[in-house]
């Protein structure tokens, strides 16, 4: 079957925002050696190359993309005792059922999360205590500079939070399968990191619960925040976490918490996680919110989420600037308030914050 092209395509609907103008080519590649042939291509005739998995980490201006767009819509789960293997284009949260399923520990906190395999070692994805970096072992990759496909360990990745090699280079790799080593622990859960888990779960930090369990436990908590997909839902209309926890060196936070109590109260605690080198990170939603930016803030098409302050969201007739403009007033005010300037979390294209 011939790879499917168009011209003047729409993006938007590619997109969880469904935000931003067309690209002059859509190339929807249904195979590795799909992905690589549009690569090539693009590269060989100098025509700037957007990648699309999922569409939900993506910000893509009003204007769209004058260029070629690839949507990686490659299909492959493969099982080998505890080692998975995932085409890149596979829908993240239906990978993370089949290895619930399966028995095997390891991402089942990671589920409900929107997009596609292949972007998860991009931003080091996670949440509610775990993150892919923990599990991974391969990423297997064509590297445009090389012009060849390479394996990169866990460790030649360079995890840290929410950043990677690939987010460093973000024009070098393409991402093409993803490799993890999981747990079998008899049925159960990795060990509960995360406070608001163990909570929900009647748990301790550390205990393990059966792996269904964990999953339902987590979908329920992220739909309760409007962070699980859901066409009739508008404030599912958005990119999850929009801005990444703030991580300060220790005068950084000093310096923060000497503005928390001038603003809020000598008696005000902020939230604050070790974060290794000495450093602590804080959460965005909290600085939002004691910012003046509640849940559901905004009077226009693009608004904070209802459910969850740190999702900007598209109430249905939003442009990709209506979305930028709120997301500056939140910058803007929360650094008025705090001193910290937030960073998004999604990649912008043809558009800057």
């Amino acid at each position: 079957m011939p790879v499917q092209q168009l011209k003047d395509a729409p993006l938007a609907p590619l997109t969880t925002f469904r935000l931003g103008g067309p690209a002059a080519r859509l190339v929807t590649a249904t195979t590795d050696d799909e992905v690589i042939a549009a690569v090539r291509e693009a590269d060989a005739s100098g025509t700037p190359l957007l990648v699309i998995g999922g569409g939900s980490n993506l910000v893509i201006g009003d204007k769209g993309f004058d260029g070629t767009a690839l949507h990686i819509a490659t299909t492959g789960f493969s099982l080998d005792g505890t080692r998975l293997e995932l085409a890149a284009g596979e829908v993240w949260t239906d990978a993370v059922a089949r290895t619930v399923e399966a028995g095997l520990a390891g991402v089942e906190c990671l589920a409900g999360i929107p997009g596609s395999a292949g972007a998860t070692p991009i931003q080091n994805v996670g949440a509610y205590g775990q993150d892919v970096s923990a599990t991974l072992s391969e990423v297997v990759a064509y590297d445009r500079r090389a012009e060849e496909t390479v394996t990169l360990t866990n460790a030649e990745c360079a995890f840290s939070y929410r950043h990677s090699l690939f987010k460093e280079h973000p024009e070098r790799y393409v991402v093409l399968r993803v490799r993890f080593e999981l747990e079998d622990a008899d049925g159960l859960s990795a060990p509960i990191a995360y406070p608001e888990t163990a909570r929900a779960l009647g748990v301790g930090a550390g205990d393990r619960v059966p792996l269904a369990r964990a999953r339902e436990t987590v979908l329920k908590l992220r739909a309760g925040k409007g962070m699980v997909l859901d066409p009739e839902d508008h404030d599912t209309w958005s990119a999850g976490s929009f801005f990444t926890n703030p991580i300060l060196t220790a005068g950084e936070y000093e310096a923060f918490l000497a503005r928390v109590a001038e603003r809020l109260g000598p008696d005000a605690a902020a939230p604050a996680y070790p974060a290794g080198d000495g450093r602590t990170k804080t959460s965005a939603a909290w600085l939002i919110d004691k910012a003046g930016f509640t849940k559901g803030y905004g009077s226009g098409p693009a608004r904070i989420s209802t459910k969850h302050t740190l999702a900007l969201t598209n109430r249905g007739e939003a442009t990709t600037e209506d979305l930028l403009a709120l997301a500056r007033e939140v910058v803007a005010g929360v650094h008025a308030a705090f001193g910290i300037t937030l960073v998004n979390e999604p990649v912008t294209v043809g558009v800057e914050l």
